[in-house]
């Protein structure tokens, strides 16, 4: 967020501490830059401006633009309102079309996850957090995005990692009874050739014995896409413990949902190796994690 009045800015920056510890050196040493202040500087549950680019807005009225280069995920969040009354209608039919058409465009399945499925599912959990819904409905339009997101999926095509080199155990939080992004995520490594199992345990205690017997490569933990579970983070950071000591061979331990799409950072406090802001390339950073954790053994 940038306000601009004649030669005077103010900016907020948000975003993990180590890449904004980069940006502020940059700023700072920039020569076109003087007289800076920081006004505040904290940690925060959760950023202000997730999933927007860097907007300008200056005093003098000029209307508000984005980066060059950016129209193209814009399209897609301009579709998040009716794709939201869409799904909280369950009217699947016209949610199926609004993505065919996108799909016909030429926008691929990780795009419309991360910059559609996703973003409307936090609007549901808004609507819903606003008393503009009921909880069934909010099931319900969570429901619609499954499928969605699963229709989307079946028509893609991505690239194999050889099949079933790695293995994942894809699990919401003990009690979690959102499901929206195991179901997009198990889509995803199937097709980039991973051996999947999906898991809805009532405890870690179930959690833990499930990785014991299945032994996986990696496991994923998701929160709620929809809304922010901002007190569930001493609980699932119980659950991490629990999901380390579980196998022989330590696994590499992703967390997700709403939380951390929007404060990727809150995974270190939880103990976790990954937080995924989006379900799209999840695949690729964890095949990645695993590569280094067993150059390390």
């Amino acid at each position: 967020m940038l306000l601009c009045d004649g030669n005077r800015y103010l900016q907020t920056i948000e975003g993990p501490p180590d890449a904004l510890d980069r940006v502020w050196e940059s700023i700072r040493h920039d020569p076109r830059h003087g007289s800076i202040e920081i006004l505040s500087e904290h940690m925060v549950p959760a950023r202000l401006f997730s999933g927007l680019d860097m907007q300008l807005c200056c005093r003098d009225g000029r209307r508000a633009r984005s980066p060059a280069g950016s129209s193209g995920p814009a399209l897609l969040v301009d579709h998040i309102p009716a794709a939201a009354g869409f799904a909280l209608a369950g009217d699947d039919s016209r949610l199926n079309a609004l993505i065919g058409d996108l799909v016909n465009d030429g926008w691929v399945g990780d795009a419309l996850v991360r910059y559609l499925l996703e973003p409307t599912a936090r609007m549901l959990g808004d609507a819903w957090l606003a008393d503009e819904c009921s909880e069934i409905d909010l099931t319900i339009g969570l429901s619609m995005l499954q499928l969605a997101g699963h229709a989307v999926q079946s028509r893609g095509s991505a690239d194999k990692i050889r099949k079933s080199r790695y293995s994942v155990l894809l699990a919401t939080a003990p009690g979690e009874p959102h499901l929206l992004g195991p179901s997009l995520l198990g889509d995803m490594f199937n097709n980039a050739g991973w051996t999947v199992d999906i898991a809805f345990p009532g405890s870690d205690e179930a959690l833990a014995r499930q990785l014991r017997s299945q032994r996986p490569d990696a496991v994923d933990i998701a929160l709620s896409d929809a809304l922010p579970r901002h007190h569930a983070l001493a609980r699932l950071r119980e659950t991490v413990t629990k999901c380390r000591g579980a196998p022989d061979e330590l696994v590499v331990v992703s967390v997700g949902g709403r939380l951390f799409a929007e404060a990727a950072a809150t995974a270190l406090t939880v103990g976790a190796d990954h937080a995924r802001t989006s379900a799209a390339g999840t695949s690729v950073r964890l095949a990645q994690l695993i590569e280094q954790r067993r150059m390390g053994s």
